[in-house]
């Protein structure tokens, strides 16, 4: 039940008590309020006019009061959530049936419904403007750091969702990056037609990062090729579910992906430390179970969907509400890239690089960058000697962030702030939002010490927590923690990740090295744009077919990702038909992530290109990542001097390729 206010004479009441200057301020803050009222909030006008606040001083305190507030309440909570999560996410041994539960509660679920009962979020939104992205587009520029703090306050309480729906979101997402987090392959029980064995004895890799790791760590070796055709019909399987659910994490049978043959693994080549799995030689393929824990995310965001009219779909709010970018400017952007003619000028270096032509492998190519030269063996060799534990690479942050050009007293103090642990998944970065908290570094950590593979991913995550200190304690308003979306923060990883290499002593940047990051970038931007497009459309089949069973979905996605590979890879990399652009598992766990990543490319060429003209990257990162969360445009002109774009990248690939 809404409101039964008389909104008129409500405004026309208090603009007579606090004068005409008011005037604005109170017809905006009263429909704001009366926007999101329910019956049951009670009196919307005897509680407009107790806590409308004209006095500056008041006004001033209020919102200083409510940030100090938020920063501890959302903190506070944030931490709960990593603890409960904390099983699932690092690498503690054997998970107890308990755990995942604790994952998918979500203790933050009812705050936004409880600050609207309690009418702190109606104070907020009477007093402070509530703006739309069209607003902070156009009039972004001139804001004040108030504004934006402002802005960023009023944001929180843009719906009123409430909470058991949240909670069915949480509960959705955690069961899916469960799922994701154990879907490993052991690639020594992959068998060819020979029935020879490719790769090593112990060898885990989880879908699709680290299969695709392999894969690109692959161009250096004599029976490279071979190796990755297998990889790509491995995730071939993953994608259509062809895969014989006997297969998935188990050790103890051994699989021909070509042909879907499973047999039992002799004794002789399981590995010591093997984990009970039942042995099954019918080779049934797994459940569409990729598509039904997609699906429930789907339903789960469609609960959301009525109580927020602003954005009222899973897909509009990931764009207008999470990128602050339209989707439609993105697309445009990322088929910029996809559809420009320098792909086949990029492609044909490769081809001259590898002596044949490509293949969809090649979608991953890794030899515009050093380690594409260098073997996995000899990378491993000196990941694993220097950093035997997570703690190893936790005590080496300070000589790392020295090498990226923080200076020592800045270095110490990141370092200090940084807490590092070993994944159970593939690795990613856990933001704290208060300060005293910790952002954590999660990256995999084997028995045998760090691989290249963990090393690298640790590099880009370490990218992702020095911005989160940064943009915690050095902004301003804490209002404003954060970066505008996780494009940049994926972009300022990006420039990170781009550097570990000369962090391990292998690599110092010269202009041949310079020509391959642009051709590096560019290949990368070109090859997740695709995925991306994949992700979002088939969130707009969702919707299109909202009854759709897990079997539809999962026809629908293989034929979207065909469709998309036919029309911008199969001209250059062959395949056609492949359903390889569905493979990444951020479809399934962090659904409408993926644009992020192109998106990050792009804006982590154009930081690197001010990087370059600036010097220092210490002092530099810090400048921009201290901005907060500002909208991208705004952010980017204050880091670079221009908006969002393409174009930096595609001028600086023209320009290699011309050389």
């Amino acid at each position: 039940m809404k409101h039964t206010a008389d909104l008129p004479a409500l405004k026309a009441e208090l603009v007579s008590r606090h004068g005409e200057t008011q005037r604005a301020r109170i017809e905006r803050g009263v429909d704001q309020v009366a926007s999101l009222w329910h019956g049951e909030d009670g009196d919307l006008a005897a509680f407009v006019r107790e806590h409308f606040i004209a006095d500056e001083k008041q006004l001033d305190a209020t919102l200083a009061r409510l940030e100090t507030t938020f920063e501890q309440l959302d903190g506070h909570l944030h931490e709960i959530n990593t603890e409960l999560r904390r099983p699932t996410d690092l690498d503690l041994g054997p998970l107890l049936p308990v755990d995942p539960l604790l994952a998918a509660y979500d203790p933050a679920a009812h705050v936004t419904e409880d600050l609207f009962r309690s009418k702190v979020g109606f104070v907020a939104l009477l007093n402070f403007p509530l703006t739309t992205l069209a607003e902070r587009m156009e009039k972004g520029p001139g804001y004040t750091r108030r504004q934006w703090a402002e802005a960023r306050l009023t944001g929180r309480f843009n719906s009123r969702v409430p909470a058991e729906v949240r909670q069915a979101s949480s509960r959705a997402g955690a069961d899916a990056d469960l799922y994701i987090a154990e879907y490993n392959v052991w690639m020594h029980h992959l068998l060819d037609e020979q029935g020879r064995r490719l790769f090593p004895s112990g060898m885990r890799l989880i879908s699709h990062w680290n299969l695709r790791d392999e894969l690109k760590s692959r161009y250096a070796d004599p029976e490279g090729v071979a190796k990755q055709r297998m990889i790509v019909k491995v995730m071939e399987r993953i994608v259509t579910q062809s895969i014989p659910a006997a297969v998935i994490d188990n050790p103890r049978v051994d699989w021909n992906p070509f042909t879907n043959e499973v047999k039992e693994a002799p004794a002789s080549e399981v590995e010591k430390d093997a984990p009970q799995r039942p042995v099954v030689l019918d080779g049934k393929r797994e459940e569409d179970v990729r598509y039904a824990k997609l699906l429930a995310q789907f339903h789960a965001a469609r609960m959301e969907d009525p109580y927020v009219p602003v954005a009222p779909t899973a897909v509009a709010r990931s764009f207008e509400l999470g990128r602050e970018l339209p989707e439609a400017r993105v697309k445009a952007l990322l088929e910029q890239v996809l559809a420009s003619p320098l792909v086949p000028r990029v492609a044909k270096e490769i081809e001259s690089r590898l002596g044949r032509k490509l293949e969809p492998q090649d979608l991953w190519y890794a030899g515009f960058k050093a380690s594409g030269k260098l073997s996995e063996d000899q990378l491993n060799t000196l990941t694993r000697q220097r950093y035997p534990t997570a703690d190893a690479f936790a005590r080496d942050l300070p000589r790392i962030l020295q090498g990226l050009g923080f200076s020592k007293e800045k270095a110490a103090f990141l370092a200090a702030h940084i807490r590092v642990d070993a994944s159970r998944g593939a690795g990613h970065a856990m933001q704290a939002m208060r300060r005293g908290d910790f952002p954590r570094l999660r990256t995999r950590v084997g028995p045998q010490g760090m691989d290249y593979k963990g090393y690298n991913i640790a590099v880009h995550e370490l990218g992702h927590n020095v911005e989160q200190v940064f943009s915690l304690y050095s902004v301003d308003h804490t209002l404003l923690t954060g970066v505008p979306n996780s494009a940049f923060t994926e972009a300022l990883a990006f420039v990170f990740q781009a550097r570990d290499l000369e962090l391990l002593g292998q690599a110092k940047p010269d202009a041949a090295s310079e020509r391959e990051r642009v051709l590096n970038d560019f290949w990368q931007t070109w090859e997740i744009a695709g995925v991306a497009l994949v992700d979002v459309a088939a969130w707009h089949w969702l919707y299109e077919h909202p009854d759709a069973t897990p079997a539809q979905l999962r026809e629908a996605v293989v034929r979207i990702a065909r469709e998309t590979w036919d029309r911008y890879y199969a001209p250059v990399l062959g395949g056609q038909g492949t359903p390889l652009l569905g493979i990444y598992s951020h479809m399934i766990s962090y659904p409408l992530y993926l644009a992020d990543y192109p998106l990050g490319h792009l804006i982590s060429f154009q930081m690197e290109d001010h990087l370059k003209k600036a010097g220092n990257l210490g002092a530099e990162f810090e400048r921009m990542a201290s901005q907060g969360a500002l909208t991208p445009d705004v952010w980017m002109t204050n880091a670079t001097g221009a908006p969002v774009s393409a174009e930096p990248l595609l001028r600086a690939t023209e320009a290699v390729l011309a050389r």
